[in-house]
């Protein structure tokens, strides 16, 4: 399938509220968009542009998940939208080039790489009861794509989550924006060492280490983070762990690191308006949870909280093979509520 050899090449390779984007940039990049979902669009045929199309105000918009959606029975999936597997050649690299203006070049490049990853986990559970496949990746377009009123799109499978929402040629809203890696450290194979995710784990762990005895009695917590709640609204509740105020300069350097890391998963434009309105709400309002071990297959999750947005991290389940805590989620979130929806 072309779509898994394009993952497979970038495995290769690879070693919302209202955003404040400037009115140029932000037409910009939903004019990209735009016209991207439109040529995509048109290259699909009748039967398969009415599974790919949605009214903007349909509750599948807003009906996100990342982990495998199937029937175990029948061994088919039951995610909407148009499959890349019914895709010809043309027409995905027609959803592909949709998913390059929804992401960074880096970004790009751990989007399809998770997508190969389904080629691993089938090499590895062979008998698994779980259907693993590059081509269960699922575009959506919701609403007429366009410069006037509102319109959205997704792209999904396992462990990809990415949701867009453009309001009269302005993107409002980029969120949840999830990737999860399974397994996220390779161990075998030529590309052994290989890791889909590395900044977002290592860099928290930097974080976290980093903390003198009394700080880490504020950062720590007793249970692991629960994983992420695939509702429009993350019921997180107040903040915990160490605010920003805390840290030291260099600790609070690191925080940025870790947090812009997440932010750089989506192009420049989206990244520079998302850090801002961290900014503007102020840093010290900022929260670090961390919870579990520091090594190589010690469970961990942390969560990192603000008034405008959320980062949650697993890293707590095996992998395919079996090898602890090799199996991550992770995923950037507007408060109080994604999809650029109003609260209530």
């Amino acid at each position: 399938m072309k779509l898994l050899r394009i993952a497979l090449a970038a495995f290769t390779l690879a070693a919302v509220g209202g955003f404040a984007i400037t009115a140029a940039d932000s037409a910009s990049q939903a004019e990209r968009m735009a016209d991207a979902a439109k040529k995509l669009l048109a290259a699909l045929n009748p039967e398969l542009k009415k599974k790919a199309s949605f009214g903007f105000d349909d509750p599948e918009r807003l009906n996100w998940h990342f982990v495998p959606r199937q029937d175990d029975k029948l061994r088919t999936p039951t995610r909407q939208g148009v499959r890349a597997g019914e895709l010809g050649e043309s027409q995905r690299k027609a959803m592909l080039d949709l998913l390059r203006t929804g992401t960074s070049e880096s970004g790009f490049t751990q989007a399809t790489t998770i997508m190969g990853l389904e080629a691993i986990l089938a090499e590895i559970e062979q008998t698994g009861k779980m259907v693993r496949d590059p081509g269960w990746y699922f575009v959506s377009i919701f609403g007429t794509p366009g410069n006037t009123g509102s319109w959205g799109w997704r792209v999904e499978g396992h462990h990809l989550s990415l949701n867009f929402r453009v309001d009269n040629g302005e993107v409002t809203s980029a969120t949840p924006f999830m990737f999860g890696a399974n397994p996220a450290e390779l161990k075998f194979g030529p590309k052994k060492g290989f890791r889909t995710l590395p900044e977002v784990e290592d860099l928290a762990v930097e974080l976290f280490t980093s903390l003198d005895p009394e700080q880490k009695k504020v950062a720590l917590q007793e249970k692991q983070f629960a994983d992420v709640d695939e509702i429009p609204a993350a019921k997180v509740g107040t903040p915990v762990g160490i605010p920003a105020s805390k840290l030291t300069d260099a600790q609070q350097a690191t925080l940025d690191k870790l947090i812009t890391a997440y932010a750089n998963r989506m192009p420049a434009d989206m990244a520079k308006a998302e850090l801002a309105k961290v900014k503007a709400a102020g840093r010290d309002a900022v929260f670090f949870g961390f919870a579990g071990g520091t090594q190589s297959g010690q469970p961990r999750t942390y969560r990192v909280q603000g008034p405008t947005f959320l980062i949650e991290f697993l890293n707590v389940q095996a992998d395919g093979s079996g090898n602890p805590a090799n199996h991550i989620h992770s995923v950037w979130r507007t408060l109080p509520i994604d999809f650029g929806q109003k609260q209530g």
